[in-house]
């Protein structure tokens, strides 16, 4: 882990996989995993931009009706509702 704490342009780039994130087993934590990363390195995303980023990472076939009611007519996301929201659809 060590050596990911370096800030080199290499480090940042491994480090931003967060970008193309894509929705597999156990993402969730994955992803939270990844925010904690950048994190440690002093790198700031908002919450806003952690939720949609997450959202773009689902796939849209099955998660239609999930994002839709968590998006429309909203004029800001939160990362804690979006992942409390998607949990409770996975405990269904």
């Amino acid at each position: 882990m060590s050596k990911y704490l370096r800030k080199s342009v290499e480090n940042h780039l491994h480090l931003r996989r967060l970008y193309r994130f894509q929705l597999k087993r156990d993402h969730i934590n994955t992803y939270t995993k990844l925010l904690a990363d950048l994190a440690n390195v002093d790198v700031v995303i908002e919450d806003e931009d952690k939720a949609l980023i997450f959202l773009n990472s689902l796939p849209d076939e099955g998660y239609e009706t999930f994002m839709l009611p968590l998006i429309n007519g909203r004029t800001s996301l939160s990362y804690t509702k979006m992942t409390i929201a998607l949990v409770n659809l996975e405990l269904r």
